[in-house]
């Protein structure tokens, strides 16, 4: 009993899911935005503290040996754009996907 109670809830959920899609389709553009700009908090959020731990870390490297400071100038020059580069490309993810949401996708 219930299995079948289960099945007849799932299909009729699952029928009024789909038939919601087509409409909700066309009034979800804002909602697309929004999510853009929630994206692209998180992702500088994140970048900028990666970023603020990677450059306390290499310099409190460099007031503890100023000998290395050669050696881990590069390696942190390096970790900081790859850092930044990921949070251009959820600014280029999100940019993407607001015109994109008018068409359906």
């Amino acid at each position: 009993m219930k299995k079948a109670l289960l099945f007849a809830v799932t299909t009729l959920a699952s029928v009024a899911a789909f038939a919601d899609e087509a409409a909700a389709s066309h009034g979800s553009a804002g909602l697309v935005a929004i999510g853009a700009g929630v994206a692209i908090g998180a992702a500088v959020l994140g970048g900028t503290l990666a970023q603020g731990k990677a450059s306390s870390a290499a310099l409190e490297g460099i007031a503890r040996n100023p000998a290395a400071g050669d050696k881990l100038f590069t390696p942190l020059i390096l970790s900081l754009a790859l850092i930044e580069s990921l949070v251009i490309l959820a600014f280029l993810v999100a940019f993407i996907k607001i015109p994109a949401a008018s068409f359906g996708f």
